[in-house]
């Protein structure tokens, strides 16, 4: 690919929006099961009973938890979705690239969202689909093959503790250039 193939190229904020829609809508639920179980848990205080306070509490802190964990997977498929347009403009849509973002929905909406900014989209939902990925499949491969993911250093690292990854290319300063 060129530069001059690239298409015009959204803001990093519309493209942080696009990578984690399913993220930030799950946060928007959490935030409010949060308000809600809160809620519930200060009339349980006040009615004393310690068996609901005890049900409302691990409910709230459930859904407490869980906005911080969003927010740090939203973080993390966005360094993702960065890794993924670098290497998709440096290499094209090689198979060894597209699998590595193939494990969970929200690696491949990072991937897809990087391959749609480069007009590489269609290939590689085309690959994703001869893999046999399906719309459906929300939950990510390795939960499933293997149940003790929770216990695993690498599920904490790559899901919720990313590293920062600084861009090798400036794309939409490299699409001005080019129009200019």
């Amino acid at each position: 690919m060129t530069f001059t193939d690239l298409p015009q190229q959204p803001h990093p904020i519309v493209s942080y929006y696009r990578v984690g829609r399913l993220l930030h809508g799950s946060l928007i639920l959490f935030i409010l099961e949060s308000l809600l179980y809160g809620y519930m848990l200060n009339i349980s205080i006040q009615h004393g009973n310690p068996y609901w306070i005890i049900f409302w509490v691990s409910f709230f802190l459930f859904s407490f938890v869980h906005i911080f964990l969003t927010i740090m997977d939203g973080w993390s498929r966005f360094q993702d979705y960065k890794k993924a347009k670098d290497l998709f403009f440096s290499y094209g849509l090689h198979p060894r690239v597209a699998n590595r973002f193939i494990g969970s929905k929200c690696q491949r909406n990072a991937a897809l969202q990087a391959a749609r900014e480069l007009g590489m989209e269609s290939e590689l939902k085309k690959y994703y689909s001869e893999k046999g990925v399906k719309w459906f499949h929300y939950i990510p491969y390795f939960m499933v093959q293997d149940p003790w993911f929770l216990i695993r250093k690498s599920f904490w690292k790559r899901t919720f503790l990313e590293k920062y990854y600084k861009p090798r290319y400036d794309f939409r300063n490299i699409v001005l250039e080019v129009v200019a």
